[in-house]
């Protein structure tokens, strides 16, 4: 599916840290909706009563069966030598596991897989399962075109299947239509994309400058990195906090500034009356902006930031001219590991979000469920999908995970190949990873480290033991790393602001989201560039007149549904 720049970075970091070893058919004639019933090899024959066989979810489909899909890939695809999409590590294990064939109908590239899906659903030339996003997924619900995988998963699923969907309550319900689950729900994290303050701790040394604990500690601080002249080159050329033309994202990512001031850019909150807001219409949103305009104009942030990209703006952060920004848990993979890489004297510290007031601040959270993986009605074989899912975790976070061989290694993303790998994540975790790998650290004990831990763990004490490069696996993972920071006070002391929206889109979202969206972008930029504070207000009347209004019902109707 086409990702921004932003967050092709952060699924490039998150790629990198796990691969550090080596951290989305023409439709077949209806069946009424029943779906075939499976093979003999399904079945369990060795039953002690003459009840309903037992089914055995491992089993092998002896013949073979066929299953047909479509796929995307983009730039970042790299096959070893012979294989391709339709050949590769993951579909050989799919054939001589499971006795699956998995066919591509058509693999287009990313950009263009929403647009393709969409003239197959319009055409009803529909494979037997594939990706969709949460448009095509209501849609496609709503006219009875999928087929119900509950009974699927309680019967082929695995534990550890069954734990990941279970973990992810909110998730499941997004892929949850009519109490039926038609979907293999993508995997939900909040924790992953909270924003944390990123600070050069060495910078703040030379100046002889505290820890910042609270927002009047981070704007002295940036005052000082923009005019204390903390790089040593004599020059008056670095600045205090950095940003981008996107404001918000994986970095540099200013809604950390504004949960400061407890604001919340682009996401839905409770207000004093129990009824969801927006977040980027709400009074505290206008102070927060306010504060980046003084910055801005006091050339603590870089005078470009409104035409650079998130690629951009990190040039120069790993050139050392920038002490701070807001970001993900992952800056350390990218892009503080080059600042590293390129300064040996450069070391970052993270810091939860400082408050603007004596109330603690809360780091903003959401959840895009925007990627499940369904199966058509009428499929031959709907169970396929959950056999599958299955070997996905069984090979990537189980207990016997093979990331060498199905992850990556010698620079290929293996991962990329497997289907469904959009559900890729661990039952307990990223803050469950950190501690059991800390754990390890502590007691130089790694045996019961899984795969993707013991990665980590062996990472950590290259790093310890003076390798640089790995400075960025121990910024995340380690004792006084990212995950550290969020255990302690996201995770321990409830400071997390999750978005209390997480359905499909309103009508009124797929009408009218893109306009809001390009209006809150525009005018908060312009804002900080210098235009009047106050023309928030007049901002805030346009939102809803565009279609802010009508959405927000919808929501507030959605959260009622769900009481």
């Amino acid at each position: 599916m086409k990702a921004t720049r932003r967050n092709k970075y952060a699924i490039v970091a998150m790629a990198a840290a796990l691969a550090l070893t080596s951290a989305c058919s023409n439709a077949g004639t209806p069946n009424n909706g029943a779906a075939t019933p499976p093979p003999a090899a399904e079945t369990n024959t060795n039953t002690p009563t003459d009840e309903t066989p037992q089914i055995d979810p491992n089993a092998k489909y002896d013949p073979p069966i066929e299953v047909t899909t479509v796929r995307y890939t983009d730039s970042s695809f790299r096959f070893p030598e012979g294989d391709s999409i339709d050949s590769n590590v993951w579909t050989r294990a799919y054939e001589s596991d499971l006795g699956i064939k998995v066919k591509n109908l058509w693999v287009v590239n990313g950009e263009q897989y929403n647009q393709k899906v969409n003239l197959s659903i319009a055409s009803k030339e529909l494979p037997d399962m594939f990706m969709v996003d949460a448009k095509q997924f209501r849609e496609l619900a709503e006219a009875g075109q999928l087929e119900d995988l509950t009974t699927f998963v309680e019967q082929y699923g695995s534990e550890l299947t069954k734990e990941m969907i279970e973990r992810g309550a909110n998730a499941k319900s997004a892929a949850t239509y009519d109490g039926k689950l038609l979907a293999i729900p993508p995997a939900e994290d909040y924790y992953g994309g909270a924003p944390l303050l990123w600070v050069r701790t060495d910078w703040l040394e030379k100046l002889k400058l505290p820890e910042p604990k609270t927002m009047d500690d981070l704007l002295k601080i940036s005052e000082a990195f923009t005019n204390g002249d903390p790089d040593g080159d004599g020059q008056n050329n670095t600045y205090g906090l950095a940003a981008s033309k996107d404001l918000i994202g994986g970095y540099p990512d200013l809604s950390g500034f504004m949960n400061g001031y407890h604001a919340y850019m682009n996401i839905w909150i409770k207000d004093e009356n129990g009824q969801l807001v927006n977040g980027s219409v709400q009074p505290e949103m206008k102070t927060a902006l306010g504060k980046l305009q003084e910055m801005y104009k006091a050339g603590q942030i870089d005078k470009e930031f409104g035409v650079k990209d998130g690629g951009k703006a990190a040039e120069l952060q790993t050139a050392g001219k920038v002490g701070m920004n807001f970001g993900a848990m992952w800056n350390p993979l990218w892009p503080l590991q080059d600042s590293v890489n390129n300064d040996p004297n450069a070391e970052w510290g993270a810091f939860p979000i400082p408050s603007a007031d004596g109330t603690p601040a809360s780091a903003q959270a959401k959840a895009d469920f925007n990627s499940f993986w369904v199966v058509k009605k009428g499929a031959a074989h709907p169970e396929a999908i959950v056999k599958l899912f299955n070997l996905y975790n069984e090979k990537i976070v189980s207990e016997n995970a093979d990331p060498a061989n199905f992850h990556s290694a010698d620079g290929f993303e293996f991962f990329k190949y497997a289907l469904m790998s959009n559900g890729f994540g661990t039952p307990q975790g990223l803050l469950s990873v950190h501690k059991n790998v800390v754990a390890a650290l502590e007691s130089k004990d790694p045996s019961q480290l899984i795969p993707e831990e013991k990665s980590y763990y062996d990472n950590i004490e290259l790093f310890l033991g003076g390798d640089r490069k790995q400075w960025g696996t121990n910024k995340v993972f380690g004792a006084n790393g990212s995950w550290a920071v969020i255990g302690a006070n996201y995770a321990d002391n409830g400071l997390l602001k999750k978005s209390e929206f997480y359905g499909a889109p309103t009508e009124g979202m797929t009408e009218k989201q893109a306009i809001l969206d390009k209006l809150v972008l525009e005018t908060f930029t312009k804002i900080i560039l210098g235009a009047p504070i106050d023309s928030f207000d007049s901002f805030v009347s346009d939102w809803h007149k565009l279609g802010g209004e009508q959405i927000t019902k919808e929501v507030n109707e959605w959260y009622a549904s769900k009481s």
